[in-house]
């Protein structure tokens, strides 16, 4: 996987929820974000089978090639690599960092969630190539277990490690600016994309603001 790019791909980072969609397919969902702009798409589902995450992951594969974005998965180290995705992003009770660096080699990119300095360190120390922190703001896309970085927190996480930093979070057109001041890379969006009434337009109105 191509990495002197990978600042420039992460700018504005679509994941992909089936329970947030509206109704629409991760295959539309990654298609519309995309030809908004959006720079990558990490497919996230909890509910489907291995062998159905195959077949999701294969077409998102397709979408993501043919215009030209960053394609990773989530969690799934094996789903990654069946599909050929440029990349798998893990949280904490995945598989350790380390171990996932061992398996790929540098074959695939690997995103760690940290949400905190040490755990920062820690993610860029054992070979990830990207970090995703947060909760920058308040959410309720997940379940929120610890307070909000806020724009303080998530600037000494960026000021701490020498990998590309996504702001993840409770981020809209309006606070995506101050996650980009705080020194991020880009930022992850899940339902201010996926459960826009236009994808296109959303992702759109993001870079007008990540791309002043």
């Amino acid at each position: 996987m191509e990495r002197k790019n990978l600042k420039e791909k992460l700018l504005l980072y679509v994941i992909t929820d089936p329970h947030l969609s509206l109704g629409r397919s991760h295959q539309e969902v990654a298609e519309r974000a995309l030809r908004g702009g959006a720079t990558a798409v990490q497919l996230r589902d909890k509910t489907l089978n291995t062998r159905e995450l195959i077949e999701v992951g294969k077409e998102l594969r397709t979408i993501t090639r043919r215009l030209n974005a960053l394609f990773i998965i989530n969690d799934r180290v094996d789903v990654a690599m069946a599909v050929e995705a440029d990349g798998v992003h893990l949280g904490k009770e995945d598989m350790p960092v380390k171990l996932c660096r061992r398996l790929l080699g540098q074959s695939l990119l690997i995103g760690f969630s940290a949400k905190g300095v040490e755990e920062a360190r820690a993610g860029e120390r054992n070979g990830a190539d990207y970090l995703g922190s947060g909760p920058v703001f308040q959410t309720t896309t997940k379940v929120q277990k610890v307070l909000p970085l806020g724009t303080d927190g998530l600037a000494d996480i960026c000021s701490a490690v020498n990998i590309p930093v996504l702001g993840v979070g409770g981020i809209g057109i309006s606070e995506a600016p101050r996650v980009i001041h705080a020194g991020a890379a880009g930022v992850a969006v899940v339902s201010a994309v996926t459960s826009a009434p236009c994808p296109e337009d959303a992702c759109r109105d993001f870079l007008q603001v990540l791309r002043p």
